[in-house]
């Protein structure tokens, strides 16, 4: 997959200097891990920005009246479309398709596809639970079809999650098609996945608009934490096969 080929990017080749004397699967973890700590920083600031700045001005009020909205047009095929939409973004169905993806290329000995399943969902995970320990926001103040924690509205962490597995395919099938036609279907149907979850969620009663913008963040750095690290194990892997090659 071309997303994940090494050397591309001055970030990637500086890092790979940076760690060339440890493994490639150790450098992945390094980077992974560094990149994990610096988006949770990131959301956790976001999030006290919309608790403590944002929410309290007329932006919060107009936030919560677009809930009110969609409480108000409830009916049981919106909701039950609404529960689809929270299952397939849940905590059920996205592990098993990182685990299917993440199984499929180790089989295949394509370790750097394997991680990008297996740790994608992992770091937006680990930034959603530290965003969450730290920003303290109320649910939607409709009634909510779901029994979750009422002060861990911020961030979705179902549209967050969405990107990072759904937009992740995309990413890559993207990178692999060479008909335009293709990569614009596989963005469409990723869009159009993470566009019905978060407005699924919303609908439930779980989330404010913020609080999927604060999500789509979240995801999306995640994917950029991940292609970001795989890119670094394979610049590193490339490096000491070269260095072997020479001795």
């Amino acid at each position: 997959m071309p997303l994940l080929d090494p050397d591309r990017g001055a970030i990637t080749r500086r890092l790979a200097r940076g760690l060339g004397g440890l493994r490639p699967e150790l450098a992945f973890v390094v980077v992974m891990l560094g990149g994990l700590a610096v988006i949770a920083g990131i959301s956790m600031l976001l999030g006290l920005v919309v608790t403590h700045v944002i929410e309290p001005t007329g932006i919060g009020a107009a936030d919560e009246r677009v809930n009110v909205w969609l409480a108000h047009h409830r009916t049981p095929s919106r909701t039950h479309a609404s529960l689809v939409g929270s299952i397939i973004a849940g905590g059920v169905v996205l592990p098993i398709v990182a685990a299917i993806g993440a199984l499929l290329f180790a089989c295949l000995r394509k370790w750097r596809l394997a991680a990008y399943f297996a740790f994608g969902l992992a770091v937006e995970s680990g930034t959603y639970r530290a965003t969450t320990m730290v920003v303290h926001s109320h649910r939607p103040r409709v009634p909510r079809l779901e029994s979750l924690p009422v002060n861990a509205s911020y961030p979705s962490g179902h549209t967050a999650a969405a990107i990072a597995v759904y937009g992740g395919i995309a990413l890559l099938l993207a990178s692999r098609f060479r008909d335009a036609g293709l990569r614009v279907t596989a963005w469409i149907v990723a869009l159009a996945i993470v566009a019905f979850v978060a407005t699924s969620r919303m609908y439930r009663g779980m989330h404010h608009p913020l609080d999927v913008a604060g999500g789509v963040a979240v995801g999306i750095l995640a994917l950029c934490v991940i292609v970001l690290a795989c890119r670094v194990a394979g610049t590193v892997a490339a490096h000491r096969s070269r260095v072997k090659a020479r001795s």
